[in-house]
């Protein structure tokens, strides 16, 4: 009977099936994240898989249950997200059979996630360590903020893309154009200006429950705070998201203006790990999975 059981078990998991992340996979996707109350709606899995790539695991009757997405950063680079495996589904090493095909697939990339508390031990075992922990702070701010003077910051031109790419590419080490230029489509930039160059930005977009602002790149947190100042003038008094690091200099700020930490993740790499050359640094995520 125990035999038979275990053979009975073994023929369901068989039927499970990986197959490439693709567009009739979105509404499983969103129901997923929905079901963990992961706050990403059907437009941000589309934009997602739409920058990058991924895998899914279906069910025999087609349903998603698992999810694992990925993003290249150029030959030598990228960042993985969005790994979501059901409820139901949990305990049968299906993360374990989704992060082994992402792995596969990005290699030889150095790889950087966002990780829950309950996926470290599997990462680990995969070779990935710690180098952080990301704050996610949210809310309505509570007051409508003024913008800094049009002489430090202003709203990103077609013309300031190419510094914004170059800014980026110092603070984060990545080669993400593409992905830059899709945010910025989604949404608005603000560049901080010194010496007639540009020298920090900050794209805001519509995400999740309301809006996230990011990413934020700046070469001081003072800096970083004056580039939300304005994409928050700009938005006014709506629910806003920053996911920032836990070394920014910038939660108490945030918290003081109203957007509170309501959880937080720890940052992990497989792969060499070089700090970013600067002097400008990353102050906010684009989301967690893109970093």
């Amino acid at each position: 009977m125990v035999q038979a059981i275990a053979m009975k078990q073994t023929q369901a998991e068989q039927i499970v099936v990986l197959v490439p992340f693709a567009t009739e996979h979105l509404e499983g996707a969103l129901q997923l994240s929905q079901e963990m109350s992961w706050p990403y709606r059907l437009e941000d899995w589309a934009i997602a898989l739409e920058l990058g790539q991924g895998f899914v695991l279906c069910d025999r009757a087609g349903q998603v249950i698992a999810t694992a997405a990925w993003w290249a950063y150029g030959e030598d680079h990228a960042s993985c997200g969005m790994i979501i495996v059901s409820k139901a589904a949990q305990g049968r090493g299906y993360g374990a059979r989704l992060m082994d095909a992402l792995l596969a697939a990005a290699h030889p990339r150095t790889i950087t996630l966002n990780s829950t508390a309950e996926g470290l031990a599997l990462y680990e075992r995969r070779g990935f360590v710690r180098i952080g922990v990301i704050q996610q702070h949210q809310g309505v701010p509570h007051e409508r903020h003024q913008a800094p003077p049009a002489s430090l910051v202003r709203a990103m031109a077609p013309s300031d893309v190419e510094a914004v790419a170059h800014l980026d590419l110092k603070a984060s080490g990545w080669a993400r154009r593409q992905m830059l230029d899709r945010l910025i489509q989604a949404g608005n930039g603000h560049v901080l200006v010194r010496d007639g160059e540009p020298r920090g930005y900050a794209i805001s977009r519509p995400f999740g429950r309301g809006h996230v602002i990011g990413p934020v790149v700046a070469e001081s947190a003072a800096d970083a705070r004056a580039l939300i100042e304005a994409a928050l003038a700009r938005l006014g008094q709506v629910f806003v998201r920053v996911d920032t690091s836990a070394t920014s200099q910038l939660g108490d700020w945030l918290e003081s203006i109203g957007l509170c930490q309501v959880s937080d993740a720890t940052t992990m790499v497989k792969g060499p790990h070089i700090p970013p050359a600067g002097p400008a640094r990353m102050f906010a995520l684009a989301n967690q999975s893109f970093n």
